[in-house]
């Protein structure tokens, strides 16, 4: 286990969600600012100024004391705990993935957090049959000391989480705390948060939206220590969550089925591509157990790089000249431009804050 820091002081705590709501900063951003800056009060004195050298025209929206003390004084009436990577109650693993949240809003039995987890998701239109196999393997991997996470959806979502209430399970919300979808799981959410725990990096209030459940998939798979998928269709979304568990490192497990059956299609697909296939929990189980012998390392993210703000005029417009609509790796990027990687990060996070990049998944950036 990594060492974890102490606590952080209200101010801090204060100042990093004011910087994560702010406009244009990711996860990324935030942790490129926070290393390059040292504390969140910098960073926020910085950014107007890194978004205009981005060529923003007007000023993004810095959020405001006042509103950062609201948001806490409103989580703090809901139960809700906002946590920084490395303090209790936030995940380990997922402290460790590359876009991990700088601040997770969690309540329930929060201890539930710090077991080991495996992620469970699938269909939402599933069959019977994948309902009842979801069920019985959360069942299992309860009884076996692990701690069942999904992301509360129709389907085997919900399934996974009912069978394992009890033993301890985890809902990663896509909107707030108070905006649960689908809103008929509310009184699955509050029965699960006597054993388990809810999580979001959402501000409350935030009904979610399309975009935000990719978003979501990604937390599900980094706290865990892998995946399974229980019934997939071709196009399912569930798929999302392998691709970024695999991105992450995740184990990925896959439920066979029958050739003929279009709800299995994916899962079938899955396991042809290597994943793990799974018939019962000992499966899951035997496949983890090393994993579970070696320590959490923080691996050497992309943003633990310098960043350079010392930018000759012809590199930032060679730089983007480099850029388009098309996604380009950001090694091609440091590549052509023959320009040092520290100069080229610090221009891709200005272009960034002036809400003229979009990152994607594998270090890849395009402009808007």
């Amino acid at each position: 286990m990594h060492d974890r820091p102490h606590g952080l002081s209200d101010a801090e705590r204060l100042n990093r969600l004011r910087l994560i709501r702010s406009d244009n900063v990711g996860p990324r951003t935030f942790a490129s600012l926070l290393r390059h800056f040292g504390d969140a009060a910098t960073a926020l004195e910085r950014l107007p100024d890194l978004a205009r050298r981005g060529g923003a025209s007007g000023s993004g929206r810095i959020c405001s004391e006042a509103d950062a003390a609201a948001e806490l004084a409103a989580c703090g009436k809901f139960g809700i705990d906002l946590v920084a990577p490395g303090e209790a109650h936030y995940p380990s693993r997922l402290a460790t993935i590359d876009d991990a949240p700088p601040l997770l809003g969690v309540r329930g039995a929060c201890d539930a957090l710090m077991r080991p987890m495996i992620a469970i998701v699938g269909s939402r239109n599933a069959s019977g049959a994948g309902l009842k196999f979801a069920g019985q393997l959360a069942r299992d991997l309860g009884d076996a000391g692990f701690v069942v996470i999904s992301g509360l959806a129709r389907g085997i979502d919900q399934a996974a989480h009912r069978a394992s209430v009890t033993s301890g399970t985890v809902a990663v919300l896509a909107g707030g705390h108070d905006r649960i979808y689908p809103p008929e799981h509310e009184d699955l959410l509050a029965a699960l948060l006597d054993q388990g725990a809810a999580l979001s990096e959402m501000p409350l209030g935030r009904v979610p939206r399309a975009r935000d459940f990719p978003r979501r998939n990604r937390l599900i798979s980094g706290a865990s220590l892998g995946v399974v998928i229980v019934e997939a269709a071709h196009r399912s979304g569930s798929l999302i969550t392998v691709r970024m568990a695999a991105e992450q490192g995740r184990e990925v497990f896959a439920v066979p089925g029958s050739p003929i059956n279009p709800r299995a299609a994916g899962t079938n697909d899955l396991i042809k591509q290597g994943a793990t296939p799974v018939t019962e929990a000992a499966d899951i189980i035997n496949a983890v157990a090393p994993i579970m012998e070696r320590p959490i390392m923080l691996g050497v993210r992309e943003d633990d790089e310098p960043l350079d703000f010392a930018t000759d005029p012809s590199d930032r417009a060679r730089i983007v000249s480099l850029l388009g609509p098309s996604p380009i790796s950001l090694d091609d990027l440091i590549r052509m431009a023959g320009v040092p990687p520290a100069v080229v990060r610090a221009v891709l996070l200005e272009l960034e804050l002036a809400g003229k990049l979009e990152r994607h998944g594998g270090g890849l950036v395009s402009m808007i």
